[in-house]
């Protein structure tokens, strides 16, 4: 039985986090710094573990990949020097396996206290909220933070469904090991990131991947021309400034602006969390695609069924005009067709609760400026809140800023906080 809730007494705790990824681990930091007390539930850096492939790079540079804390010491270049490891620049690619143990290294200094179970509901119950873990554990909250990670949101095209259930096509947060594709053919769908380092690693791993990609052409960054944002050139800084998006004027605008951002009209919010880095490949993986296997650019695939005679996909492709370019059977199709956030695919909220939170079309929460929903003491962060405040919020980077917000707003909205520990970002 879920007991009465009353304040922040009766057994009713005031936060609880669900997710120990980047930005549960950062929340719960801030959180713990405004003294406000806190249970943290999850696997620390599980998501990353389970849905990233083994061989995969983070995309973003070593000074944009610190998790925030409010005190020094805990950034990436620490864990570094701690490891008995040389300092590293930005044209360092990080391996994703260093990155996970940076992670749990920053746990276990900065919230050691995570409790390594998931959380199955999480349910209005008389003015706050009822937890169920999986171990059967029943408590009280008075806020909700989700910091649920992308597996969640992933978005598989509604052409290619039929496959999913039969094993024929699955997303590519679906596997920490592509190795299993070995000696298969694999269509892979998408022309961002994701998808090309995929395809590198499946080639690398005996599969025979083929891109499948909408863009003209496939785009990959340009290598940085210093190993550090502050050597560049200044008059280089002047046309391009730096963020931790990388330079030039629309990231900077993005990443210093992120609590400007939710002003803007929803469509022009839209818009730029479509085009501001938008799809490619980072410098480094470039030449582990060209060249290597077959990339069709400017092509939709408007047909997939399953083969009858051997059991394989069959895939009908268009060109830009609509007509039929090309017909290309595989063993597997590998969607890397991104994330979109919708509240309704979070099934560990009670499905009442989903119903109650206000959202935007297509279903991603509507915020406050301190990330709360309209459910009082519900609050999104991680990639949840990326259509509120912009693209820094689908990045490491962005724990800095989401982390302040949240746990000042909670500090706030709960009292007895030490809310000055919680210094307010400039933006």
């Amino acid at each position: 039985m879920v007991p009465e809730l009353g304040g922040t007494g009766h057994g009713r705790l005031p936060v609880v986090v669900v997710g120990a990824g980047p930005y549960g681990l950062a929340t719960a930091a801030w959180l713990a710094a405004a003294d406000v007390t806190t249970r943290v539930f999850g696997e620390p850096m599980e998501s990353w573990r389970a849905h990233m492939p083994d061989g995969m790079f983070l995309k973003s540079v070593p000074t944009a990949s610190s998790i925030s804390a409010p005190e020094g010491g805990h950034r990436f270049a620490d864990f570094r020097a701690a490891r008995g490891g040389p300092p590293v620049g930005d044209t360092y690619p990080i391996p994703v396996e260093e990155f996970i143990a940076y992670g749990r290294w920053f746990q276990e200094r900065r919230v050691p206290d995570v409790e390594r179970t998931a959380v199955r509901d999480v349910r209005a119950a008389d003015g706050g909220f009822g937890v169920t873990l999986d171990s059967g554990e029943e408590i009280t909250a008075a806020a909700v933070v989700m910091a649920s990670g992308l597996a969640p949101y992933a978005y598989r095209p509604p052409d290619l469904s039929p496959l999913f259930p039969a094993g024929l096509a699955s997303h590519a947060c679906d596997h920490a090991d592509l190795s299993r594709f070995a000696g298969r053919r694999v269509a892979v769908v998408g022309a961002g990131q994701s998808a090309l380092e995929s395809a590198a690693l499946l080639h690398e791993s005996g599969a025979r991947p083929t891109v499948i990609a909408r863009t003209s052409s496939l785009l990959f960054g340009t290598p940085p021309r210093t190993d550090l944002p502050e050597d560049r050139p200044r008059a280089t800084r002047l046309v391009k400034p730096a963020s931790p998006l990388g330079p030039g004027w629309s990231h900077a605008a993005v990443s210093r602006g992120a609590g400007a951002y939710r002003r803007l009209p929803l469509p022009v919010r839209n818009h730029f969390l479509r085009t501001v880095l938008g799809p490619s490949g980072a410098w480094w993986l470039r030449d582990r695609v060209d060249g290597r296997f077959p990339v069709l650019c400017e092509r939709r695939v408007t047909s997939a069924r399953r083969r009858d005679d051997d059991g394989t996909v069959r895939l009908e492709l268009t060109d830009a005009t609509g007509r039929t370019a090309e017909t290309l059977d595989v063993d597997h199709v590998l969607t890397a067709t991104g994330y979109r956030v919708d509240v309704d695919r979070l099934a560990v909220l009670e499905p009442t609760l989903r119903q109650a939170v206000r959202t935007h079309p297509a279903g991603p929460p509507v915020l406050s400026a301190g990330f709360e929903s309209s459910v009082p003491g519900l609050y999104f962060t991680s990639l949840a809140a990326a259509p509120t405040f912009g693209p820094l919020l689908r990045f490491v980077c962005g724990t800095d800023f989401a982390a302040r917000r949240v746990a000042g707003a909670v500090a706030d909205a709960i009292g007895g906080g030490r809310r000055a520990a919680v210094t307010p970002d400039p933006a």
